[in-house]
This record gives structure tokens, sequence and C-alpha cells, in this order.
């Protein structure tokens, strides 16, 4: 047995290990505790009893009423159906090919895995395969897997399966059921390397350590990433030659783009979407703290650090800047940024800069969605009045120097006119 236990540390314990503290320490930015496991299926979170009130969830309710017919072509089954009920942009389609998900099995190179999302859905489809997956972001539950089986008779019907919680809860996702973007180098056949995981991935995360296991088209200028690199011989050319595999618009060269409803892997829906999935596990995770503490103690005063943290996140504290200009499929920016609340200026959360940071106006859209609405009242008060606190310059900490008087000014405005459920004190 001391063999075969010394075996095992060689083979799987010690790249295990180095995993796993790599993402231990990406989530410390978040707050202290935050990478322990939440009791969410215990009855004050009740996550498995409870049902779930995501967008899948209404999507089903109306199905079973008769008031959607969901729609079957040859090429991809009832997923373009899905995505127009579900208000999914196709334009947001990204593609990973590490094995990474449960359907590995089908997953490489020649036939990645693609992934599509708003604001409230995460959609997965793979060529070849009759199971869609999906996930609901509910206000209360954070992340609600389903699948839906292309090939059962009759109606369509989303399963919820709180099997992938395996996974999606971990410490990775901030100890609660939520959603994680990786990136790794792999081998030809998309298998990965753990020594080389960068987890989570988010906007505090340097872009030459991003979309390893991804393929990703638009332009990013000299700015590197791991986007596009199959193998050992692809990333030792990178080594030598940055970006010889950079700045990509035609995917062609690596698989049949004609698989999918469009055909690219668009660079900044990925980077939207690696700050809006942290920022969904953000704050199911300090709601589900809160519920806890409302329960125990009947207040969040000892909420502090975690309230502190996420406005940290909200307003983009730690974000890595852009050194050249970011330039993706212009459909996913139209249909993103058109979604943002306007104020009489014109100006919403949701407009795009990408020259030097992700957003003209660093403040969340999240703040503005289901999820953060759905936070326990006493948390949300206080995480309104620290913003205030720092919008106003009532704050002079360190921490806030990156936003400028003008900057924080401008948002503010923004979040006194789109804001409807500002308390008394902000508009005094």
């Amino acid at each position: 047995m001391k063999g075969f236990h010394q075996w095992w540390l060689r083979a799987y314990g010690w790249t295990g290990l180095a995993a796993g503290l790599l993402g231990i320490a990406a989530v410390r930015a978040d707050f202290q505790g935050s990478t322990h496991l939440m009791p969410y299926d215990e009855d004050t979170l009740g996550y498995g009893k409870t049902a779930d009130t995501s967008a899948i969830a209404r999507l089903q309710e109306r199905i079973d009423r008769g008031e959607v017919t969901l729609r079957k072509d040859g090429r991809f089954g009832y997923l373009l159906s899905i995505l127009d009920e579900l208000k999914v942009p196709k334009a947001s389609q990204m593609l990973v090919f590490s094995k990474t998900s449960f359907q590995r099995e089908r997953i490489g190179p020649a036939n990645p895995r693609a992934l599509y999302y708003n604001e409230g859905v995460y959609v997965g489809y793979v060529p070849g395969s009759h199971i869609l997956e999906f996930t609901g972001v509910d206000p209360k539950l954070g992340a609600v897997f389903y699948t839906l089986d292309q090939e059962v008779a009759g109606k369509p019907k989303f399963v919820r399966t709180d099997n992938c919680t395996e996974c999606h809860a971990s410490a990775r996702t901030m100890g609660v059921p939520g959603h994680l973007v990786r990136s790794f180098q792999t081998d030809d056949n998309g298998m990965v390397d753990l020594l080389t995981g960068v987890d989570p991935v988010n906007h505090r995360t340097a872009l030459a350590d991003r979309w390893g296991g991804w393929y990703v088209t638009g332009h990013h200028g000299g700015q590197t990433h791991r986007g596009n690199l199959v193998g050992k011989a692809a990333f030792a050319k990178q080594e030598k030659e940055p970006n010889h595999l950079g700045n990509l618009t035609d995917l062609a060269r690596f698989f049949d783009p004609a698989k999918y409803p469009v055909p690219t892997s668009d660079i900044v829906a990925l980077m939207v979407l690696e700050h809006q999935q942290h920022g969904h596990n953000f704050i199911t995770r300090v709601g589900y703290e809160a519920r806890v503490h409302l329960s125990a103690y009947g207040h969040v005063n000892y909420l502090r650090n975690a309230v502190d943290s996420i406005v940290k996140y909200l307003l983009f504290v730690d974000e890595v800047p852009l050194t050249d200009e970011i330039r993706g499929n212009p459909e996913f920016t139209r249909q993103f940024e058109k979604l943002g609340r306007c104020d009489s200026k014109g100006r919403s959360l949701r407009q795009l800069d990408l020259k030097t940071r992700m957003f003209r106006y660093p403040c969340s859209f999240l703040i503005q969605g289901e999820a953060f609405a759905g936070l326990p009242e006493p948390l949300r008060q206080r995480i309104y009045q620290r913003l205030h606190d720092v919008l106003t310059g009532k704050d002079t900490a360190e921490t806030w120097k990156r936003l400028t008087p003008e900057v924080r000014r401008e948002i503010l405005e923004i979040l006194l006119e789109t804001q409807p459920d500002l308390p008394p004190t902000w508009k005094s």
C-alpha cells in the first residue's frame, strides 16, 4: 500500500494539490472565508428543496401551459428556438475545446463545446450530442443546473440536476453553486495539464493567462493570451512568436465552423462572461452569508468584510488594465449595450470601453439585475451605503484611488437616475 500511495501522490496528488492551491490563492482576493463550502443544502438555505424561479423554470412553465412550442431543426435541434425564447444572443457564442465538461468524450479541438449566455441564463451545446446543458440564475439559490434531452419524444423537458454541484460548488466557485471559467494548456486532443491551470478567471486576471483551452476571435493588438493554442508545439511557438495565433477572425483551420450557429468565439463575449460569472458567484455567496446571519443573529453586522469586498468587485478596483484596443463581434457588443438602462445623458453601465478598461463607467451592470435585487434587504442596503461612501468621496482610502473624482461622479449620476431601489440617503 505504501508504494501505491507514493505512486498516487506522484501521479495525482501533487498535481491536484498544486491546482487546488492556485485556485484558493486566486479567490483570496474576494474575502476571508469565501473558499469555505456553504451549507447550501441545509434548512436555512435549502438549495435542493427550494423551487427554482430562474428564466429556465419560467420557460418550462410556459411550455407546460402550451404558451410556447419549441421548434426543432435538423442541424441544431431545439438550440436556436430555446436561445430565441430565452433571449440569449447567438453572437454571445464562445467555443471551448478543453475536456472540462461532463461531455468531455465528445469535446476536443475539432469539436469544441459552444457556450451562450445572457444575464440570467447560460447554455451549453456540443455538436453530435443529444444533450443540451443549461444554468439558470435564481435570485436566492444562485446557479441551478438543467439538461434537456433532444431525443425524448413529446414536449421537450428541462430536467433539474444537482449532480453538477460536485464540480460547481467548491472553493473555486466561492463555496456556492456557481460557475467557473478556467484556463489550461492542453495537449493535441484537448486533455488539460492541471499544473498550468489558472482559475477562477475574471476581470482581475491578466490577459496573458486567459483562454487556455478556448478559441478566441477578435482583435487585441499586441496583448497576448493562451487562446487558440492546441498542444505543446503551439505553446512553444508562442514563446518565440507571440500572437502567432492571436488576432484571428477565422477559425476554419481548427474545425468546421458550419457545425455552429455563428463562426466566432468572441473575445468581448468572453471578457464580459468572465466578469459576470464570478460576479454571480459573489452575489450568491454574500446572499447565502446574509441569510445564515439573519437566521442566527437577526442582523448582518458581521459581514463588513464581505460587503467591502463585493463593492470592490462591483467597481472593478482590481481590474487588469488593457494596453491595446479590443475589438470583437460588433453584433454581440450592440446587443449587450442596448440592454443598458440609460440616464438623461444617454449613459449606461453596459457601455463598453475596451481601450484601457472593459467598461466606460466601471460599475458592474449586475447591480441592476435580478440576482442583486434578490439579496436580503439589510445586506443590499449596506452595499448601497458603502457604494455611496466611495462614490461621494466620503471614503478616502487608498483602495479606491483608481476611481477618479470624475468617474465617481458619473457612476453616481447614472445610478441616481436608473437604480429605482436606492436608499433615501442617496437622493438627499
